[in-house]
This record gives structure tokens, C-alpha cells and sequence, in this order.
């Protein structure tokens, strides 16, 4: 159930973060006079779909959304149309003349080339955005710390360690514990009638105050691949004795640090330092493949095996779709709000990072392409845009199915 869970909040979240990028682009479109025909949530087939109208009402026109007949869903609205559909994958914002060649007046390709530069980075800025907001209000309420050198700052930084189980390390030999049954690895629950326990000090007091008596605990103990609960009891040696239980304990837990005034530096700071990583991962990301691909050639045995070691190392720094969903947000979603917020902040990061980069299919690639030609002073035309569009498209649609069967596989 946990599982179902975490993927069911993981598809919402990626879709949110989907959906806020294509409002960039919607915002700078709408700011820039272009027209907007249609913003939806979700991808096709429609579910449900309105039209902003000029209505009379009581003698007077106003702007009222209309809800569009299942019969009308073909016909070509004169306004912006506002859909949900059935696919939760993203969401679009569908611009009028999105070919850099059309010159028709409120269409795409007759924006000046700084809108247009606004219109295609504005879904960037506003996943930048989206890290920001995220990031300062955990900043806030505590941040989890997960890089090394994290960003915050010190004088305003208030150190908490959320604990979240107590292991046993070591079982001393005949000692009470080893008697009882305690074994290494046990996570000890409850001591007493009913008292759970989160730190290791509330179980060194429980024995503490029934030293030479009887120490009731709760432990869980995994076997065979299934958990169990076990009840133990444990006849503690006295209080002047070299030890009351005999087992040595394992903290584990997870540092917070929280800011007050210093938040929104926090958040901008992370944002940026989120975004290095990223750059510095997919830069890591593209030599190991270079180098693993490059060294497959070599007459070398040794040689031959770094290469294979660079290619692993690439393969498990990339996640597709199925282990975002269906490993990454699970995981997250199990260890708490804040975890999970900070890894939708990272998406929301690396989805900009990589809507920037100077690929055809995405935002800084058709940037890239209209730039290049319009310092050649060439036309673009609708034909060559799409062509080269649609075959970029299809490659990183191949390395999608392709990391997707690498995820399955890593599942299984």
C-alpha cells in the first residue's frame, strides 16, 4: 500500500511541476501578445474542457468560462480553452504559430526574438521558481540534509537530529541480552508496557531503573526476508554491575537545520547549488559514456573493463520515468513531508537544467535553432523547424524507452 502510495503522490507531483512549467510559458506568451489557444492539465484524450466567452448577463457582457459541449471539442475556438484531460503525465500550452516561420499577428513566429526568448526560458524560470518557494519554506520548517556542503547559513541555523530507530549493534556474550534472545540488528520498538522508544537513552533509562529486576522489550527482527514483532524479557543485572543489558546501540536518524530571517537566502542559495549539481552530474553523466563506449575499442582486457565501470556508474546515475515514480517517490513519501518536498524541489531544479540545454526537442534547443538562424539571416521554414524538431524528438524518445527498460530491469 505504501508503494501504490508513493506512486500515486510521485505521478501528482511530477504532473504539478510539468503543469507549472507550461504556465511559464503561458505567462510570458500571454505577456508578450501571443495567443494562447489552448492550457491544459494532463495530456489526451480530453476529459472535460471550457472557453473563456463574452456572455450577456442582466443586459451586460461579461467574460464567463463556458464549459464546451463534448460535440464542440473539434471546432476551432476564438478564445483560450482550459482542459483536463485523462493522460496525468504533464500538461501543454498550445501557442498559435508555434512555427518560427509564421507571420500572422498574436502567433508565435511573429514575436520579436527577445519575447520569443521569454516565452521559451519562461517555463525554466518558473521550475527555478517553484525550487525556490519549495526550498525557503523548508529552509523554514526544517530542511533534510542530503549533499555534502549543503548551503545554509550558520549564524542563523538551528540543528535538529529527528530519530527514527534504535538498532542493536552488539550482543555481549552471556550477558542478560544474550540470554533473552536479543540479536544483532534488532530495532528495538517498545520497553516496558507499551513506552516506544525513538532514542537510545530511553532504553539505557528503562534498564537503568530496573536494574537487578525484569526488563520487558519489544523488538523487530527481520528473517527470511519477512518482519517480525518479538516480546522479550530480559533479567537485568544490577545497577553496580559493568553493564545492566549488554548490547551496544546504533542511533539512526536524520539532521534538520532550520533558518528564521535567513529562509529566502537559503532557498535561492540551494536553488543555485542544486542547479551546479546537476550541470556537474550531467557533465559526470556524458563522460562516462564518452569514455565507457570509447574504451569498448581497445585491445586492452583492463581497459576494456574500465570502460564497462564507466558505463555502470552511468547507467546508475540515471532514473527514468519508472524509477522516479515507481522506486525514488516511494522511498521519499515513506521518509516524510520534508524528504519529499526537497526531492520535488530537485525535479523541479533538474527539469529546468535540462529544458535549458541546447537540444532540438526542448526549449533551449528551438531557442538555439532560431538564434542560429537568425544570425545567419536565413529563414527558418516551418518544414526544416519540424524536421529537425521531430527527429531530436524521436532520439530522446529512444533514450526514454531505453533508460525506462534499464529501470525495469534494475527493479526485477
Amino acid at each position: 500500500m505504501n508503494i501504490v502510495f508513493g506512486i500515486i503522490i510521485g505521478l501528482l507531483i511530477l504532473m504539478a511541476l510539468v503543469v507549472a512549467h507550461e504556465f511559464g510559458h503561458f505567462i510570458m506568451a500571454r505577456r508578450n501578445g501571443v495567443k494562447v489557444n489552448e492550457f491544459g492539465i494532463g495530456f489526451p484524450p480530453r476529459a472535460i474542457a471550457w472557453v473563456k466567452q463574452e456572455v450577456e448577463v442582466d443586459g451586460k457582457k461579461k467574460t464567463k468560462w463556458v464549459r464546451i459541449p463534448k460535440t464542440d471539442w473539434d471546432k476551432k475556438q476564438d478564445s483560450l480553452v482550459f482542459s483536463l484531460n485523462w493522460l496525468p503525465i504533464g500538461g501543454f500550452c498550445s501557442m498559435d504559430g508555434e512555427s518560427d516561420a509564421d507571420t500572422r499577428k498574436g502567433t508565435f513566429g511573429a514575436a520579436s526574438f527577445w519575447a520569443k526568448t521569454k516565452i521559451l526560458f519562461g517555463g525554466v524560470i518558473m521550475n527555478w521558481l517553484v525550487a525556490f518557494v519549495i526550498l525557503t519554506i523548508l529552509a523554514w520548517t526544517g530542511m533534510p540534509q542530503f549533499i555534502p556542503h549543503q548551503f545554509y547559513l550558520g549564524q542563523d541555523a538551528q540543528y535538529e537530529l529527528i530519530e527514527r530507530a534504535v538498532v542493536v549493534g552488539e550482543v555481549m556474550k552471556d550477558s542478560p541480552a544474550d540470554k533473552a534472545g536479543f540479536q544483532a540488528g534488532d530495532t528495538i520498538l517498545e520497553v516496558g508496557d507499551g513506552q516506544k522508544i525513538s532514542v537510545a537513552s530511553e532504553v539505557t533509562a528503562y534498564g537503568s531503573e530496573h536494574a537487578g529486576g525484569e526488563g520487558k522489550y519489544k523488538v523487530s527482527r527481520t528473517e527470511d526476508d519477512q518482519e517480525k514483532e518479538l516480546e522479550l524479557i530480559a533479567q537485568l543485572n544490577p545497577a553496580n554491575s559493568d553493564y545492566i543489558l549488554g548490547i551496544s546501540m546504533q542511533q539512526y536518524g536524520q539532521e534538520f537545520v532550520r533558518s528564521t530571517w535567513s529562509a529566502p537566502i537559503v532557498g535561492a542559495g540551494l536553488t543555485i547549488q542544486l542547479t551546479g549539481e546537476t550541470f556537474r552530474g550531467l557533465g559526470q553523466l556524458v563522460w562516462n559514456l564518452v569514455s565507457g563506449v570509447a574504451r569498448q575499442f581497445s585491445p586492452n582486457d583492463t581497459t576494456r573493463e574500465e570502460g564497462r565501470q564507466d558505463l555502470g556508474a552511468a547507467s546508475d546515475s540515471v532514473s527514468g520515468p519508472v524509477g522516479i515514480v515507481g522506486v525514488l517517490f516511494p522511498a521519499f513519501a515513506e521518509a516524510g513531508a520534508s524528504n519529499l518536498a526537497f526531492l520535488a524541489a530537485l525535479i523541479s531544479v533538474s527539469l529546468a537544467c535540462m529544458n535549458i540545454l541546447p537540444i532540438p526537442a526542448l526549449d533551449g534547443g528551438r531557442w538555439t535553432l532560431i538564434a542560429i538562424y537568425k544570425l545567419r539571416r536565413k529563414k527558418l521554414t516551418k518544414e526544416t523547424e519540424e524536421k529537425i524538431v521531430s527527429r531530436a524528438f524521436m532520439v530522446l524518445l529512444g533514450l526514454i524507452v531505453l533508460i525506462t527498460i534499464l529501470d525495469i530491469i534494475k527493479l526485477f
